[in-house]
């Protein structure tokens, strides 16, 4: 005689980590909504305690966290288990560490904020040109322009204010004007 749930497939099983807990029950219930077994963890010590316990098949690393960074825990989840496909999330101001994330095992990165479909599609793509070939052999990234981390660094900040101009001017230690036409320019490139 056969059970009603011997024909169904086994839920893909995804790892979140990030020290936000907010974001993290969202973009776990978002994963939950799609049919993912999803495990959750604030940072690299219960990152590693539940690798370790059960490798899962996907995981989602922020890159910013207290403690050991992301880069730290793409690393081991890496080395516990290399098929593990791993998407890291990063603000503004890490571009140079997110490549150094690809370097270390990462599958793709995404500027947060990232929805679950992005997270998703950057999973199922075989990794691509964004990551140029000199990363991925394991070369250093190309230094950015000052220019380049200036725009990156206000951005940061202007995120972590809400994009309250007046308040990340005041973070920034510059007058709300002279960070308004910062902003009305475009990033230089590298």
């Amino acid at each position: 005689m056969t059970h009603p749930n011997d024909n169904v497939a086994p839920k893909p099983s995804i790892l979140l980590v990030d020290d936000d807990a907010r974001f993290r029950s969202r973009m776990a219930r978002a994963f939950e909504e799609r049919g993912y077994e999803v495990q959750q963890a604030d940072g690299y010590d219960a990152a590693m305690r539940t690798a370790a316990s059960d490798s899962t098949e996907y995981a989602v690393v922020d890159l910013r966290m207290p403690g050991k960074s992301g880069l730290e825990v793409v690393r081991e989840l890496h080395h516990i288990d290399p098929s593990t496909k791993i998407v890291v999330l990063t603000g503004y101001g890490s571009i140079a560490t997110a490549l150094e994330a690809v370097r270390l095992g990462a599958t793709h990165y995404l500027t947060k904020p990232a929805d679950v479909d992005e997270v998703i599609a950057a999973f199922e793509r075989t990794p691509g040109p964004e990551v140029p070939d000199a990363i991925r052999q394991g070369e250093a990234p190309q230094t950015p322009s000052l220019a380049r981390v200036e725009w990156e660094h206000i951005q940061r900040v202007l995120t972590d204010c809400d994009g309250n101009i007046t308040k990340a001017a005041e973070r920034l230690g510059i007058h709300r004007r002279s960070l308004q036409r910062k902003l009305s320019k475009f990033p230089t490139p590298r």
